[in-house]
């Protein structure tokens, strides 16, 4: 069942896609259409999942559910998965590719590899004040908190020069 984002605790569970371009306006809309459509029918095991998302950005893509309502399990987790992945085919773009790491250059958002951002880190293009998102982030309260934050404080902090 899709509901208000805000209505979610923040125990909620989070999954942060992360597209490897920004998306239109006009995406924007077909995306929030095929997302809230996949939300309203997710089940577990028949029973409904209270569910809802957020597209940060025009290029963030943030799933969670309420597993205090019903939990999810490994075939509603791979259902998830499925829709990102039509996303994926039909957006051309990448959503799934955990080793892009996207930070701030001012107001603009860059998505880099992982290889290019440690170079950037040892150049010191990326500092401990660099904007960075940590879509490694699993709860609602902690993507509010934590994850849209300078390198210092996540776990990009390994890759910066001392």
């Amino acid at each position: 069942m899709l509901v208000n984002y805000e209505s979610l605790g923040d125990a909620a569970r989070v999954w942060v896609y992360q597209s490897s371009r920004e998306f239109s306006e006009n995406e924007v809309k077909e995306i929030n259409s095929k997302i809230e459509l996949f939300l309203s029918n997710w089940r577990h095991h028949g029973e409904a999942l209270k569910a809802s998302y957020k597209i940060k950005y025009n290029q963030f893509l943030v799933i969670a559910v309420d597993e205090d309502y019903n939990a999810v399990s490994g075939c509603s987790i791979d259902a998830s998965v499925n829709m990102i992945k039509q996303l994926e085919k039909q957006f051309s773009t990448d959503l799934t590719n955990r080793l892009n790491i996207a930070f701030k250059d001012n107001l603009n958002i860059n998505i880099v590899s992982m290889a290019d951002f440690q170079q950037y880190a040892k150049q010191q293009k990326i500092t401990s004040n660099t904007v960075v998102f940590n879509n490694m982030v699993t709860t609602k309260g902690d993507f509010e908190q934590k994850w849209e934050v300078t390198a210092d404080k996540s776990w990009h902090k390994r890759f910066l020069v001392s």
